[in-house]
This record gives structure tokens, sequence and C-alpha cells, in this order.
């Protein structure tokens, strides 16, 4: 029965059971190898002398409550072939690990649904170990993602941690997966990528990114024939900014109470889309009163709602037309915030409309930022970088969600 537990249950093969002890609440499977086993670990050859042997502890499989170790006494082998002198592989364990295979692969499983401290603390083992698991897994499958194929990329810097700390971040948009991890951010952070990128000699059509200088000017040095499309959402942020830069600007220079007062507290009122205000609690009645008492706040904040129409038009001419409209409308309007926008807008307006060619944007990338914050609240903080970023190459293939 014990044999048959080693083989069908354990995977362990090619072992002959020599005695089962209960030691303390410990199982201990004492296993030695069968002679066809014997061959050198180099070359694989099996015309070799025993050497002596060393016993071996190995954690194995919990068999319900009871924790299981394999006692395996393992041979020093000298090769005829090759002459190398050395212990023979287990098997049943990789090298240099202190667990087999199956412990591993049993820990894997249960870091589908618990977190490392879970896991560690459910079978008795150190947080470490559960970490050099997954970790071997992880270097195993996902240490040098696939580039080729790649068509559209999304390319964005995350914050981690504290201390102004950054990672720059590229995403396949057609799979989901994360293509790279640099350390920092701007266009320095990405010479390791278009370093990696060439070889594969990926034809990428298009590129989502924010309108920093710097993506810009990296993505056409090495992506000269990809169309780039400034990312949607960065460029309605950016107006938000420059519509609360002038509702502090207005605040600081109104000149009685009402005034200030009509303009205190209204900053989110005036982000929310319209839809979203909340009647009930007079958040219409309460921004309406801001806008009329404020007639540059007014031109701003129509403004705001107007420039989301950019993304709606029937097509990339119409696109263009309202664009040049908006910014014209703007730059009349003789407000600093809003001409500065107006010129951002102008001098990014290719960018712009390129997304009714490529109807992409970094959106998906911000779902993989909550995906990375949760992985590293379950993880109590990850220390070691190089599984830090083995993990979030991970992430497309993993579902995260807060538990306990």
């Amino acid at each position: 029965m014990s044999q048959s537990l080693l083989y069908h249950t354990f995977r362990v093969r090619g072992y002959q059971l020599k005695k089962v002890e209960f030691d303390g609440g410990f199982t201990l499977f004492h296993v030695e190898p069968k002679q066809q086993l014997l061959r050198c670990s180099a070359c694989g050859s099996s015309e070799v002398i025993r050497r002596g042997a060393t016993e071996r502890w190995f954690r194995n499989l919990p068999v319900g409550s009871l924790v299981t170790w394999i006692i395996a006494l393992i041979p020093r082998v000298s090769c005829l072939e090759c002459g190398c002198c050395r212990q023979i592989k287990t098997g049943f364990s990789d090298p240099r690990r202190t667990y087999t295979r199956a412990f591993a692969r049993y820990v894997l499983e249960l870091s589908r649904l618990m977190t490392i401290k879970d896991v560690a603390e459910h079978l008795g083992v150190s947080w470490d170990v559960v970490k050099d698991i997954q970790k071997q897994h992880l270097r195993r499958h996902y240490a040098s993602p696939a580039l080729k194929g790649v068509r559209q990329i999304a390319i964005d810097e995350i914050s981690i941690g504290r201390g102004h700390r950054y990672l720059t971040l590229v995403l396949d948009l057609e799979t989901g997966a994360v293509l790279f991890v640099g350390d920092g951010k701007g266009a320095d952070s990405l010479l390791p990528f278009w370093r990696r990128l060439r070889p594969y000699k990926a034809k990428i059509e298009a590129v989502a990114i924010d309108m920093s200088a710097a993506y810009i000017s990296a993505v056409w040095d090495n992506l000269p024939d990809a169309a780039i499309v400034f990312d949607r959402f960065h460029i309605v942020k950016l107006m938000n900014d420059k519509l609360t830069q002038l509702r502090r600007d207005l605040y600081r220079q109104a000149v009685d109470d009402l005034g200030k007062r009509a303009l205190k507290g209204i900053r989110w009122l005036l982000l929310k889309h319209p839809d979203n205000l909340d009647d009930e609690r007079g958040e219409r009645e309460r921004l309406q009163e801001a806008l009329e008492l404020n007639a540059s706040l007014a031109i701003g904040y129509y403004l705001k709602e107007d420039l989301r129409q950019i993304w709606e038009q029937d097509s990339k001419r119409q696109a263009e037309r309202f664009l040049r409209d908006w910014i014209a409308r703007a730059r009349s309007a003789g407000i600093r915030a809003l001409s500065e926008m107006a010129t951002t807008l102008e001098r990014h307006a290719w960018g712009i409309t390129s997304w009714y060619d490529y109807p992409i944007s970094t959106g998906p990338l911000e779902g993989t930022n909550n995906k990375i914050k949760t992985m590293q609240r379950q993880h109590y903080g990850l220390r070691d970088e190089e599984f830090r970023r083995l993990k979030i190459y991970a992430l497309h293939e993993t579902k995260y969600a807060l538990v306990g």
C-alpha cells in the first residue's frame, strides 16, 4: 500500500520504499533508488560506479493534516564515460531544492486562492519557501514574454510604493499581456525593450501613449512606421487640471464672500459628468449657481464637456474639423488656462485624431495598475524586485481579489 502511495500519489518513480515511520506527527517515507536510476547526472550514461551516498530530506505532499517527508538515500556516482563524479538526479525534485515537485505543484494550486502568507501558515513552511516555488514557476513560464506577432501596444508609467518610485510598462493591447517592465520612467527606461524587440522584427502598427515628449521621441526613433495615438483619458485629465487651475485662480481673484462661497467646494462637481450629478444633494443647483456667477468658469466648463465629442464624430475628417473649432473657441475666450490647453492640443492634433485609425488607449494599463496594487497588498509588500517583475508578467492570466 505504501509503495503504491509513493508511486501513484507522490509521483516518486524509480525508488523502492524501505520503511515508513511515524514520528511526532510526521510521516517519514524512507526510499532508495533502484539500480536503473543510477545514471550520470551530466551525460546520462549508465556506466557508473557508486561512490557512497547521502541522506536527504524532501518536504512532500501532506496527507490530510499529516506532514510527510521523503527521506531519500542519494548515491554519488563516478561516470566511466565523461569522468564526472556527482550525485544522481533525484527525479522527483528539482536540483538544490528541499521539497518534491508534487509539493511545489500543490503550493501553486493553493496560491491561486490564498496569499503567500496563508499558504505558508497552512503548510507550516516559511514565507520564502512559498515565494521560491512561485518564483521558479514564473521564471519558467513568464521570464521572456514573446514579442513575435505584436501589433498594438500601450506605454505608460505607474507609481509603486512610496518615494516616487516608478515602473514603465509596455502592454500588448490585443492579449492584455505585459511585454516589458522597466525601472523608472521616461525614454531611458524603454531602452531594454527596444533591444529585445529588434530581433523579433515585429510589425507594430500603433502605439498608445500620453503626450510626453520623451515617449513621442522614443517611439519615432524605434518604431518609425507605427502610428502614435495619444490616450484620450490623459487628454481629458489634462483639461480637468486646467479647469481646476482656472477655478483656483478665480477663487483668489474673488472680491466678495458671495463669489468665494460659490466657488468653494465645487471642484469635483466641475469634473463630474453632468449625468452623474446628484439632484437630491443639490449638486446640479450648486454647480449652476457657480457657473452663473463666473462667466470664465462657465466657458471653461462647457469647453471641457465639448472636448469629449472629439472621439464621438462620424469620421476622422469631422474630428479634425471639430478639434480646430474647439481650439479656436478656447483661444477666443482670452483665458490663460484655456489658451494653454488649446496650444497643447494644436501641437498634438495629429496624434489625437489618429484614434480614428486605431481606436486604442492606455486604459487597459490602468486596469493592470490596479491589479499590481492588489497584488502588492496580498503579498504584504514585495521586497524582491525580480519576483515583482515576474508577477507582473503573469498578471494577464491571474485573477486578483482582496481576501480576508
